[in-house]
């Protein structure tokens, strides 16, 4: 994928001692328990203007297309906590086009690369993070009950694994981080119910 030039606010910016700042990346699901790339140092963090909400099918990583599974997205609305990961700038290229195959693989833009501002909750300073928003008008958007989303996880596997195991790492590592998120608390006990007679 094309990388952006470097702009005035881009991840590439140039620090005020003249070098070059470093990237920051949010992470909200899996990227908290698996980020896959070299980083500097991880922090608390804050996002505000969006939340975290399985609002993605997944016909690949935690699903098929005969199966689909669900896979977290920041929708409109709300707050999020989660992680900034801070990578150093000769390694942000890199990061970078790791994350957008990571994230949309093949090209295809389930979501939407963001620069958007984070307050780190272990400084307070508030730092422009790289974060990966849902795309609303692509047609894995969803926006299904939690007992449809519960069904969808229960039943989805796909190149990465069981889908229950993604929701059920990112349950846990939030809890380690001292976060609750009430949406996937609810899916995760309606995972743990019996359904149809299992």
């Amino acid at each position: 994928m094309t990388l952006p030039a470097p702009s005035a606010g881009s991840p590439f910016a140039t620090g005020t001692a003249g070098g070059p700042d470093p990237l920051y990346v949010f992470g909200y699901g899996s990227l908290i328990w698996r980020p896959g790339f070299t980083h500097e140092a991880t922090h608390p963090a804050l996002l505000r203007g969006f939340h975290r909400r399985f609002c993605l099918w997944s016909r690949l990583y935690r699903g098929t297309p005969e199966a689909p599974g669900l896979v977290l997205g920041l929708d409109r609305g709300g707050a999020c906590r989660g992680v900034a990961f801070r990578v150093a700038a000769d390694q942000a290229a890199a990061v970078l086009a790791y994350l957008d195959d990571r994230e949309n693989p093949n090209g295809v833009a389930v979501y939407h690369r963001r620069l958007l501002p984070v307050r780190l909750l272990d400084s307070g300073h508030v730092v422009q993070a790289v974060t990966y928003v849902a795309n609303r008008t692509h047609p894995a958007y969803c926006r299904p009950a939690l007992e449809e989303a519960a069904e969808a996880i229960a039943r989805g596997v796909g190149t990465t694994g069981p889908n229950r195991d993604y929701l059920l790492n990112t349950v846990a590592h939030l809890k380690a981080l001292g976060v609750t998120d009430s949406g996937l608390d609810r899916i995760a006990a309606l995972l743990q119910a019996p359904v149809g007679g299992e």
